[in-house]
């Protein structure tokens, strides 16, 4: 239910996926929202993400999930399988009674381009929400009268009751509020892009017609596999980490030493990995979990508060997590600081727990020799409908169930 008092000015500092998502919510709300996005034009660059249930939850939430679903895939399964051997190691069944049971809601694959455009357009088609491009925050100052935003551009300050800062990784609004320094380098980094469906060839064509999601790991590699946009392009992303990483260089991972640590791996993914892209690399960060999320009227959100490992494919679903989680305790306060503090309180932990665990869990997908072969043993145990493992970062916390 919306708010009853008078409706606050949010902004809200970038416009992908997580900016895009607080906007709608805190309109949704019940309040007034300018959101202002550095580029010149709104747009998403990359290719496939995954949406698992605890997104399709928020995204239905933000009353966006048709609209996502109209070009979506649902994949069938996901599949492990041993990058070396081409063995199969493990699956799971994501249309079966006992995952519906659980989970109630699908686990879809899609373009970053498609949901960013669903979201867009309902901030375009809510009449609360103001949208701004070629607006480059470069500070935030607040006193009694609000927080105000200042540009890079010749544009007057923006000011507002808070301010939402979903600017990503490199967020220069956590930097002052956070001081906690750069990013931290993985030294793993990914080629990715998708490509038209019937461009795979062979054996792996086999695996792009059954449309599920399938993970090659292997001894500090990886592939993922999945089509996306109704199944008309499959989407690939390959990962490895570098032997010649340098924090004052950007001359490593390089699509040479892409096809070297492929070299070992088995003919499907051997078929594979001529198609993908080597348009761009994109070098791999996190940061360590924080508690400081909120600093007076300006709230962190998305990346910008817990840049994650994609490890276990769950950054943009932690960035619509906190949208949902935002609105809702803009909802229930009346001042956007309780608000923030009541998002903040109920995103944290779990936050947390993600951002560490993706750490880990790519810690296990990347393991060499007798390690990788007594992963292989122990996940070749668990059966189809054995979601114990992953439930918990599928299922969202009581506080963002879906409500009575």
């Amino acid at each position: 239910m919306p708010v009853t008092t008078s409706p606050s000015r949010i902004a809200v500092v970038g416009g992908g996926i997580g900016g895009l998502a607080a906007a709608l919510a805190a309109a949704r709300s019940g309040h007034r929202v300018t959101l202002v996005e550095r580029a010149a034009r709104f747009g998403e660059i990359g290719a496939g993400l995954q949406l698992a249930p605890n997104a399709s939850l928020a995204l239905d939430e933000l009353g966006v999930l048709p609209a996502v679903q109209h070009t979506a895939v649902a994949p069938p399964r996901l599949v492990m399988m041993d990058a070396l051997t081409g063995d199969q190691v493990t699956a799971l069944d994501l249309r079966s009674a006992a995952y519906t049971r659980r989970f109630a809601h699908p686990y879809l694959v899609t373009h970053r381009t498609d949901l960013h455009a669903a979201l867009l357009a309902a901030c375009q088609e809510h009449p609360a929400v103001t949208l701004r491009t070629g607006h480059t925050v470069t500070h935030a100052e607040q006193d009694d009268s609000g927080v105000h935003l200042h540009f890079a551009e010749p544009h007057p300050r923006l000011t507002a009751d808070a301010v939402i800062a979903a600017d990503g990784l490199h967020s220069p609004l956590r930097r002052a509020m956070v001081g906690d320094g750069e990013p931290v380098c993985s030294r793993y980094v990914a080629f990715r892009g998708a490509i038209p469906a019937e461009k795979m060839t062979g054996r792996m064509s086999q695996h792009a017609a059954s449309q599920s999601v399938m993970v090659w790991a292997g001894p500090r590699m990886h592939l993922v596999q999945y089509p996306v946009r109704r199944g008309e392009l499959y989407n690939q992303v390959a990962v490895f980490e570098s032997d010649h990483y340098a924090p004052d260089s950007d001359d490593w991972g390089t699509a040479a030493e892409l096809e070297e640590r492929f070299a070992g791996t088995c003919q499907a993914v051997r078929d594979a990995l001529p198609l993908v892209s080597r348009d761009r690399r994109w070098p791999l960060y996190d940061r360590a979990p924080i508690d400081n999320w909120v600093h007076g009227r300006i709230a962190l959100l998305g990346d910008a508060a817990h840049p994650m490992l994609q490890y276990l494919a769950q950054g943009a679903c932690q960035a619509l997590e906190d949208a949902v989680a935002l609105g809702r305790a803009l909802t229930r306060c009346s001042n956007p600081a309780d608000a923030f503090a009541a998002y903040a309180d109920a995103r944290r932990e779990r936050a947390a727990r993600i951002q560490t665990n993706a750490r880990r869990f790519g810690e296990i997908c990347h393991v060499e020799g007798m390690g990788a072969t007594l992963r292989n043993m122990l996940l070749s145990s668990r059966g189809p409908e054995e979601f114990d493992d992953i439930a918990w970062v599928w299922t969202p916390t009581a506080t963002l169930a879906p409500a009575p």
